[in-house]
């Protein structure tokens, strides 16, 4: 694996949304970390990219301590809304999350709209490939989950749509 490889690697791991990656051969080890907005104690972001990927090691593989748990202080218990009689829309895919078309377009649906099955709810965007996302349900969008343009896993919750 030559350096223009692990770059393309580390390019798609920041497009995909995993936060760590870790690959092993016979002869090589690579571990690829993001850390978000909460990196942990001891680490700087100033003006560092979003990947960092740690030391390529050409080594036999070894073991790694875990890493200490950095002390959170505990957030204020919210007081969750009934969604039990909601159906959540969930990505069928990992990518990135987009509500409209593009920048200048109105996004496909907003709270209190109405949706039926085929009707496209958002965009998820996968390995440079625009896929529409379209309801397989009927009823109302009661909260959008998921913020525009940001990474989406398979099967996070993307919409709560109350049945009509």
């Amino acid at each position: 694996m030559d350096t223009k490889d692990i770059q393309r690697l580390i390019d798609f791991i920041a497009q995909s949304g995993l936060d760590e990656v870790n690959i092993e051969t016979s002869d090589l080890k690579i571990s690829v970390k993001r850390y978000g907005l909460g990196a942990p104690a001891g680490q700087q972001q100033a003006s560092a990219p979003a990947t960092m990927p740690a030391p390529v090691q050409q080594s036999a593989p070894q073991q790694s301590a875990p890493a200490p748990a950095a002390p959170a202080a505990a957030p204020a218990p919210e007081k969750k809304a009934d969604t039990s009689n909601y159906i959540t829309i969930k990505s069928p895919m990992i990518g990135t999350f987009y509500r409209s078309s593009g920048p200048d377009s109105a996004s496909f649906v907003e709270l209190g709209d109405e949706v039926k099955p085929g009707k496209v709810v958002c965009i998820i965007e996968a390995m440079k490939l625009f896929n529409e996302i379209e309801s397989e349900v009927s009823g109302r969008i009661v909260r959008v989950l998921v913020e525009n343009a940001t990474p989406v896993e398979y099967d996070q919750p993307l919409f709560l749509v109350e049945p009509i």
